[in-house]
């Protein structure tokens, strides 16, 4: 058998990290002997995470647009134009059989690149509404995996596989309130626990919500895991020593969401399509915030895509402050409607997301080879 060669493409954020790493993973399950090249944008998160999981990644100098701040895109252009030439090099000398990309900055040019020199490629929008950049290199790919339906609006219908999104390692199965995750998190057994997450950078409408109602929280009968993010937990921790909440558990990050999932009855989170996607797998009755600060408002609609089916509820950034935890200790003590949005949401769940997207890769591979 051939070895093959792939690239993964994309990053920014979690959301984009994890899937491209679970891909590779199970590219590397089915062909052990593979070579796989991430390319990411220099600064960013996969240049340090992509190491860690134990693959190669090369940079590019690419840069997003500010539609908000015009005079900030003096260097865009540049900065494309360095990327696509590097771009073009870094594809050219690696030579691969399949590229795959994932969304973030360094996707656009690298699968570029890869469609002008006939090289398969493979597009994983992980959103309801895809973003400009997607929309453009899905005419160009050859097979486009989404974890939505109605994608046939922003692309081919032809080209549409439905894969889901893959997810993070160690979620397919969870034991709940395990004695593990208990003693992980300082948790007694006999209280309802809200998980509070707003990615590993943290989510400051939803830290200002829980602040605002310090005293709601003390006065309950509910514990709550609270992942500030690194940009804000110092300050907020500070806050608390000078006026403690017993039953607050103040993490920066959480390094065991496997721990954090079993133990929630009930989860507050920003609305990425990655953390929907583990959301679905351990069926979490959900309180979805959607950023505001992201292209097309893509969070809004990952949202009301789970909110249509009953799967999970919506409270919007602007009112957050004043409603979500009131909102959040009236729906963790009301059992059944919890147990109904867990059941609803579970069915959503795709847990063969990173197979099925590497057979999609599988079947560019046969071609190639006819």
């Amino acid at each position: 058998m051939a070895k093959y060669k792939f690239i993964v493409s994309g990053g920014g954020t979690g959301g984009h990290i994890f899937p491209a790493l679970s891909i590779a993973d199970g590219l590397r399950k089915r062909f052990p002997d593979c070579e796989i090249l991430f390319v990411g944008a220099e600064g960013k998160m996969e240049m340090e995470k992509v190491p860690a999981a134990g693959y190669q990644i090369i940079g590019l100098p690419v840069a997003g647009f500010h539609r908000g701040e015009i005079w900030r895109n003096l260097a865009f252009i540049p900065k494309l134009i360095q990327s696509m030439q590097k771009a073009k090099k870094v594809v050219k000398d690696f030579n691969p059989d399949v590229v795959i990309g994932v969304g973030g900055y360094a996707s656009g040019p690298v699968l570029r690149v890869a469609a002008n020199l006939r090289i398969p490629t493979v597009l994983q929008e992980q959103n309801s509404f895809a973003g400009v950049t997607n929309k453009i290199l899905g005419k160009k790919a050859n097979k486009i995996c989404v974890a939505y339906d109605k994608m046939e609006r922003f692309f081919p219908a032809e080209k549409i596989v439905f894969t889901g999104n893959p997810i993070r390692q160690g979620l397919e199965s969870l034991t709940p309130h395990s004695a593990e995750a208990q003693e992980f998190f300082n948790v007694s057994s006999n209280l309802p626990v809200i998980l509070i997450v707003g990615g590993s950078l943290g989510a400051r409408t939803l830290n200002q919500s829980v602040l605002a109602n310090l005293d709601l929280i003390r006065k309950s009968e509910v514990t709550v895991i609270w992942q500030t993010g690194k940009y804000y937990y110092e300050k907020i921790k500070g806050q608390l020593d000078a006026d403690p909440v017993p039953n607050i558990r103040l993490m920066e990050f959480i390094p065991r969401m496997d721990l954090a999932y079993s133990l929630a009855d009930l989860v507050i989170s920003r609305a990425g399509a990655g953390t929907i996607s583990e959301l679905c797998m351990v069926g979490a009755p959900s309180l979805l915030v959607p950023s505001p600060n992201v292209s097309e408002d893509h969070q809004t609609r990952n949202a009301m895509s789970l909110v249509e089916k009953d799967a999970a509820i919506m409270v919007k950034d602007e009112v957050a402050v004043s409603e979500l935890i009131v909102d959040a200790l009236a729906l963790v003590n009301s059992q059944e409607k919890c147990l109904q949005l867990s059941q609803n949401i579970k069915r959503l769940s795709t847990p063969h997301a990173t197979e099925d997207i590497v057979a999609v890769i599988v079947t560019l591979l046969k071609k190639g080879n006819d």
